[in-house]
């Protein structure tokens, strides 16, 4: 496999459907290779579950699509044993988490009893139904979707729950030149119904491996613990990144290393992908006056480079 040729043409295809926002895409596909789940934050409309389905396709992976309401039960994701008579047993049925991608459209619509059944699946990739312990598909990535928070009937993830997506995206209004090509040209639908798949059944999990062997030097690695003592010191946030925290931005920065071509992580790395990898996690400490991502990339500017 020709690891650029392969990267390079993936992105370029999510490009067609999703047009004018190169650095969001990039920032998807790093999430899975890196093994993440994805976050995608933004107001209805805006291609986020467009993006999804295009990401899935491209990468070649079984995908359900779960929408999200405030009915929702836990069930309703792992699945039911229900009784047939001809076999005289319960035979379970698996819900729509058993996929190697599942979209959780409008995740924050749902209520928190179902928010919180995503847990034990996005952290250990298996999930409980009836006393038994039923492993999920490999890979097994979550794109969740979620509406601004002051929208109606919407449900704010907990902290633990945000805290198990590598990244938080927001796609944005599209500029005057995208939004004519989208006025213009083809039903997006049409065009993700007719996305070849780039990658053959074991390539991602050999791009995995791939972003898992990208070296990061001492220097490196002293820069990501400066940032990560940073968001500790009381200065910016209210509470630190967790070591946890800590591993998921290392390799997010080793997958965006991987997607420039090269085999060691630089600083530039770390930079590009901070503030979508770190800002969900984080609360600032003035909230009021700042966002939490433009508090990263302040308190980014401080931190001196290696």
């Amino acid at each position: 496999m020709d690891v650029q040729h392969t990267l390079k043409n993936l992105t370029l295809q999510l490009n067609t459907v999703i047009v004018g926002k190169p650095s969001q895409i990039q920032d998807c596909v790093a999430c899975l290779l890196a093994g993440g789940h994805l976050l995608i934050d933004d107001v209805p409309g805006v291609g986020k579950t467009t993006l999804a389905h295009a990401l899935a396709r491209s990468f070649g992976l079984q995908f359900s699509r779960v929408q999200f309401t405030s009915d929702l039960m836990p069930s309703d994701l792992s699945g039911v044993s229900v009784y047939e008579r001809g076999k005289e047993a319960f035979v379970f049925h698996p819900g729509p988490i058993f996929a190697q991608v599942l979209l959780a459209d409008e995740i924050n619509r749902a209520s928190p009893k179902t928010q919180s059944a995503l847990l034990e699946a996005m952290e250990e990739k298996q999930v409980s139904v009836e006393g038994a312990t039923r492993p999920l598909p490999e890979p097994f990535f979550v794109i969740a979707t979620q509406n601004p928070l002051d929208q109606i009937g919407t449900y704010p993830l907990p902290e633990s729950q945000l805290d198990r997506f590598l990244m938080r995206i927001s796609l944005g209004y599209p500029d005057r030149a995208a939004e004519r090509e989208l006025l213009a040209g083809r039903d997006r639908r049409a065009m993700v119904d007719a996305l070849a798949t780039v990658m053959q059944p074991g390539e991602l999990k050999q791009l995995q491996a791939l972003v898992q062997a990208v070296h990061c030097a001492d220097p490196l690695l002293d820069y990501v613990q400066d940032l990560i003592a940073a968001t500790r010191s009381g200065q910016w946030f209210v509470q630190g990144l967790s070591p946890r925290a800590g591993i998921a931005l290392l390799r997010a920065a080793q997958a965006q290393a991987l997607l420039s071509g090269r085999d060691y992580v630089a600083p530039d790395d770390v930079q590009a992908i901070l503030p979508q990898t770190i800002a969900h996690r984080l609360v600032p400490v003035d909230s009021a006056s700042r966002g939490a991502q433009e508090q990263v990339r302040a308190m980014l500017a401080a931190v001196p480079l290696p």
